[in-house]
């Protein structure tokens, strides 16, 4: 029992429950008190509708008033004791509150007060009739409206729940405050950082999941970083044994099984490479070696390697070259991959290579094709590891899905970013932004 009450109370859950019941019972008791204190307020002016000054002095109010009746003095008597009066004759119809619904039509007898004055009922009003010299007063208790004591519990009661609201919205937002910090640290570890990690300042449901978002981003480290370990190992091996073959196929006479033998060793030496090559890449071991390289040039130079392409090569730059700092045997690699993959899905068509540059800030390079394009579901998947459009994996239609992994990799290390517009039969567009500083 005494294990389980911190644990109760330490609960997400039980806290916010605490709030929103206080918050109830507060509501309640302002709204409760307010009403009441105006309630109150009102009964003491609704009492009494005609108290006993009233009726005591009732000729006295006539006879203040005047006969003929004196207009102004009945306005000022009206205001000075909260009355409505009504003078009636054949030549007189006034009142003093033009806002009074009182009907006097529909009053009825209840006693005689004396004389000449009588005690009227007008649904549930108090109604005092004097006839006099030909005229008819009318006197009723003006119906109390809100006083200023009623304002100010009606704002009082108004600021006492701006402020529980407020609070309320202040403990909620202190309480969900970790929600943040976990969604940014999701979508650190979802884009890559897996290094990055939550600080747990809580003991509740949501320091506990802050825990194991923690626990699984160690894990998932632990397992990449063991899988590229492996990887590289696995791959350096390789390398001995295919140097061996490669020794082995020099003595083996001509012929259709060495050259057959000898393609077979050159393409496991190439992806031995090129997964040496996504490694150093990767977040964990990304190396550049830098050099300042006029970007326009030394595009137009790696181009001229594809001048044989049957279908045509253009090569778009601009007027004005630009120094950068680049990786030149990455940026070839970049470069190698997207043109060979546009040469071998155009079709025979042209490919262009175009340079541009926006202002002083990013190089953009594109390639373009006119050949059979990507449809719309691969394209998400295209820059990913081992992904292939071609799901049977043919060697003449593609590699082994890893050259464009290996061109965004380059893009990121460089700073920059990789884009892939495609449209089935229309063609594909690949545009490369790198920062110029």
């Amino acid at each position: 029992m005494k294990s389980l009450l911190p644990k109760v109370t330490g609960s997400l859950f039980f806290r916010l429950f605490l709030i929103f019941s206080a918050t109830v019972i507060l509501f309640f008791f302002v709204i409760t008190f307010s009403i009441r204190q105006i309630d109150e307020n009102w009964r003491r002016e609704r009492l009494n509708p005609l108290p006993v000054f009233y009726l005591d002095n009732v000729r006295l109010l006539v006879d203040a008033i005047g006969i003929p009746p004196d207009l102004q003095r009945a306005a000022e008597l009206a205001r000075d004791l909260s009355l409505t009066i009504i003078i009636r004759s054949p030549h007189i119809n006034w009142q003093s509150d033009d806002e009074s619904d009182l009907d006097i039509s529909s009053t009825v007898f209840v006693r005689t007060l004396s004389d000449d004055s009588q005690m009227l009922a007008a649904g549930n009003e108090q109604v005092i009739r004097v006839a006099r010299g030909g005229y008819e007063y009318f006197l009723n208790r003006k119906a109390p409206s809100l006083s200023d004591y009623d304002y100010i519990v009606v704002y009082l009661g108004l600021g006492f729940a701006l402020f529980i609201l407020f609070s309320n919205y202040w403990l909620v937002r202190r309480l969900m405050e970790p929600v943040a910090k976990l969604r940014e640290g999701a979508e650190k570890i979802c884009a890559g950082d897996l290094g990055y990690r939550v600080e747990v300042t809580r003991e509740d449901e949501l320091g506990e999941l802050t825990e194991s978002i923690n626990h699984m981003a160690d894990s998932l480290q632990s397992m990449l970083e063991a899988k590229r370990q492996l990887l590289l190992a696995i791959s350096h091996e390789l390398r001995t044994p295919v140097t061996r073959a490669k020794l082995q196929l020099e003595f083996m006479e001509d012929g259709d099984l060495r050259e057959n033998l000898s393609d077979d060793i050159n393409e496991i030496d190439l992806l031995i490479s090129d997964l040496i090559e996504a490694e150093r890449l990767s977040t964990q071991h990304s190396a550049l070696i830098l050099d300042d390289v006029d970007f326009a040039d030394y595009i137009r130079m790696l181009a001229e390697q594809f001048q044989h392409y049957e279908g045509g090569l253009e090569v778009d730059l601009p007027d004005t070259d630009h120094s950068m700092r680049l990786d030149k045997l990455r940026i070839r690699l970049l470069m190698a991959n997207i043109v060979n993959n546009a040469i071998r899905h155009g079709r025979g068509r042209p490919v262009t290579i175009k340079v541009a540059f926006e202002g002083e800030q990013r190089a953009v390079l594109q390639i373009i094709d006119q050949g059979e394009g990507i449809a719309a579901e691969h394209l998400r998947h295209i820059t990913e590891p081992f992904y292939r459009v071609d799901s049977a994996r043919q060697r003449n239609t593609g590699g082994f899905g890893l050259g464009l992994y290996l061109c965004n990799l380059i893009v990121d290390a460089h700073g920059g970013t990789l884009k892939i517009d495609s449209q089935p039969e229309r063609g594909t567009r690949v545009t490369v932004s790198i920062p110029i500083t």
